[in-house]
């Protein structure tokens, strides 16, 4: 392929879609640093009280905490948990709830018992039931992903169970189901391929929710133990520190909400990129 057409479609890519492209540019960034950072930062437990609550300079570029730990490489460092647990949740999220949904969506026994469960968990709180599965299964990445995804699989069960709802009755569905068409192939070869669009969209939302959840349970203290460092401990154990030392919580915070925006704007390009109408409206 033409080295001229390549680039002549990427920035027609970009100019039709930047926020996806910026997004993305974001979210590369962020992996990249969090997951080279023991590469180029010191130990995130190293402590040294000479150093405690520096200001940010060359030797410490986002300064240190109340311990003498160094808040840009707990920052980096931080993230690779945080990500983690975002990606954790977001592919079990949706690997779950498709499953459910799809099979909810076609098969009417299935949906009787199924939903019922799934409204059940939907009427627990999201953060309660995370810190309640926490307590009793223990601190730890694990934990916290399978903490986090267990409320996110009804609502993207009942997603997908409402696009089935409406696929199955178009016309080539029961073309198919006159030809003989088995279950498994029914729902992989003609129901599946019509989820994918809504379920990526989903899938950047549950990424989000999961990266803000678990700051929640690292803030108060229910999350990832402190020997791990995540974004949530991190700014918790700056909290009694605010007044004198901002930037123990400023720096690990700027990059949860960067992150946390650039994901949503990535789903919302994605939303307007994957809808038929909405593409020819641009």
């Amino acid at each position: 392929m033409d080295i001229n057409s390549v680039f002549r479609r990427f920035f027609t890519f970009m100019r039709r879609h930047p926020t996806v492209v910026v997004s993305v540019f974001v979210l590369t960034f962020a992996v990249t640093l969090s997951v080279s950072a023991p590469c180029f930062t010191k130990d995130p437990l190293d402590i040294n009280p000479v150093v405690r609550l520096q200001t940010p300079s060359s030797d410490f570029r986002f300064g240190t905490d109340n311990m003498g730990r160094d808040i840009f490489s707990r920052t980096l460092n931080g993230g690779r948990v945080s990500l983690v647990v975002g990606f954790g949740v977001a592919f079990l999220s949706c690997f779950l709830g498709l499953s459910v949904g799809i099979l909810s969506g076609y098969i009417k026994a299935f949906d009787a018992v199924m939903m019922r469960l799934m409204d059940g968990l939907m009427a627990i709180p999201d953060i309660l039931l995370a810190i309640s599965i926490v307590a009793i299964a223990g601190g730890s990445i694990g934990n916290v992903i399978v903490a986090i995804t267990i409320p996110q699989v009804p609502r993207v069960a009942r997603l997908i169970r409402s696009i089935v709802l409406s696929v199955r009755e178009r016309p080539y569905i029961e073309a198919a189901i006159c030809v003989g068409t088995g279950l498994p192939k029914m729902l992989v070869r003609h129901i599946l391929p019509n989820t994918v669009a809504p379920l990526l969209v989903q899938g950047t939302y549950v990424f989000a929710s999961a990266v803000i959840t678990e700051a929640y349970l690292g803030f108060i203290g229910t999350g990832t133990p402190p020997e791990i460092p995540s974004w949530g401990n991190v700014i918790a154990d700056g909290r009694a520190y605010f007044e004198m030392a901002p930037w123990i919580i400023l720096f690990p915070g700027i990059f949860l909400t960067v992150t946390v925006l650039a994901v949503n704007i990535l789903g919302d390009g994605l939303r307007d990129m994957l809808d038929p109408q909405l593409s020819r409206r641009m």
